[in-house]
């Protein structure tokens, strides 16, 4: 009991209030699957609250400013990078959340941690270490998020978060749907979030020009950034209200289908926003032979896993921990020679 605050403790408070204040599909603080190691509740915070602060203050999280959404190259200061593109799916989660009378710190806590797993590079770092993994090892941007919170992060310990917000990381891509409302806010919010920032960035590094999207689409989503997010968000709201799915309605999803697949087509899969891509390849499998073939060198958290998860898994873990500066650096410090003064 905190002394001369209140008669309850805030946490306490707050759990009382989610039961009378959340929708009955919403997760409850309260009721939370828990955690793998069990420890003392915190006074102030609810579980989910911590979460979002062990998120926040991880290095998983900081080395996300450092490591590329869609464009390796990208010249100017507004493209997005892994930490903006999370931070935009937090909002539009919490936008969704709110309207839905679900837990909005549980939907931060799932936004927060999705991306923590993505390889230096973006997708294309995903790809070269998936290659290079082959049959032996997946590696998945997700699962790999549900590594960096479980084993990686804290020197070896993981965060030690709830079962809700691990379950959301792990299935915010992918077949399988997370287990509670919050979860599928931010599969569904990933998407939004992605789709309509990558257009932006598209448009700034003139990879795509305005007159060439989709103008049946533009007609109904909106013919601004901010405009088609209000649209989506708002059909969402209308269309999962009282529901136990969040789906965008069929008419509004056919248009945000068309709206991703130009994307893919135009943008994703195209040369010139993947002129850097073989360069990024080299890099990462450069960086993994030679930690392959010199373990010692793996920093300790990474040296302790070898045991149990494998030499091949453990370089993998440490190079997808890499931001894409630090990749290059050592690139460098390993491989380029040093020129006499």
């Amino acid at each position: 009991m905190m002394a001369g605050v209140t008669s309850k403790a805030p946490r306490v408070e707050r759990e009382e209030l989610e039961r009378r204040m959340l929708s009955p599909l919403a997760s409850l603080a309260a009721e939370t699957e828990g955690r793998e190691n069990t420890e003392p509740e915190c006074e102030i915070r609810t579980c989910f609250q911590r979460d979002v602060d062990r998120i926040t203050y991880s290095k998983a999280f900081r080395r996300l400013k450092h490591k590329t959404q869609v464009f390796l190259r990208p010249e100017g200061d507004h493209y997005r990078t892994r930490l903006t593109h999370t931070l935009e799916v937090a909002r539009i989660g919490r936008t969704i959340a709110r309207a839905l009378r679900l837990n909005e710190d549980l939907t931060e806590a799932i936004a927060l941690g999705h991306d923590l797993g993505h390889a230096p590079f973006g997708h294309a770092g995903e790809r070269a270490l998936s290659g290079i993994l082959g049959d032996e090892f997946s590696f998945k941007h997700n699962e790999q998020s549900f590594r960096v919170v479980d084993r990686i992060e804290k020197e070896g310990a993981g965060l030690n978060l709830t079962f809700e917000v691990k379950n959301g990381i792990m299935y915010h891509t992918g077949d399988a749907v997370p287990s509670t409302m919050e979860g599928r806010i931010i599969r569904i919010a990933d998407r939004i979030a992605y789709i309509n920032h990558d257009i932006d960035d598209a448009l700034r590094a003139e990879v795509l020009r305005l007159g060439e999207l989709p103008k049946d689409v533009l007609a109904v989503l909106g013919e601004t950034h901010g405009a088609r997010i209000n649209t989506l968000i708002c059909d969402i709201i209308e269309t999962s209200y009282y529901k136990p799915e969040v789906n965008m309605s069929e008419r509004i999803g056919q248009y945000f289908d068309r709206l991703r697949t130009f994307m893919f087509e135009r943008v994703y899969l195209n040369p010139q926003t993947r002129l850097e891509e073989s360069k990024a390849r080299h890099v990462i499998s450069e960086l993994y032979g030679y930690y392959l073939e010199n373990t010692k060198e793996l920093p300790p958290e990474f040296i302790k896993n070898i045991d149990e998860d494998g030499s091949k898994r453990a370089v993998a873990d440490y190079i997808a921990c890499m931001t894409d500066r630090y990749a290059i650096q050592k690139y460098k410090r390993l491989f380029v020679p040093v020129g006499s003064s």
